[in-house]
């Protein structure tokens, strides 16, 4: 029991530490794009601020989905769920 405590602790551990690297990113990410925008505005050589926002962006898209799937529908937990679901399939199968 003391095994399942430590393993659930230690999953719950990760996803925060994940979680919070990926929100501090996504700060850093508004907080340089804001800048980078008022110094094209300022600078006034054209609109060239949303070509680092978009490549970036795509980047925050792609890790957002890793970390949060499809509404949930494909994140860690539904990977969880799969597992107990196809073990379950698996004892019923072998009539236990």
């Amino acid at each position: 029991m003391q095994d399942d405590e430590q393993r659930l602790y230690e999953r719950a551990r990760k996803r925060a530490q994940e979680l919070r690297s990926f929100y501090s990113t996504m700060v850093i990410y508004v907080l340089v794009n804001a800048l980078l925008f008022v110094i094209d505005i300022l600078t006034g050589d054209g609109l060239w601020f949303y070509w680092p926002l978009l490549g970036w962006g795509i980047g925050m898209a792609i890790w957002a989905f890793s970390l949060f799937g499809l509404g949930g529908h494909l994140g860690s937990d539904w990977e969880e769920r799969k597992t107990r679901e196809l073990m379950e399939r698996e004892r019923q199968r072998q009539g236990r």
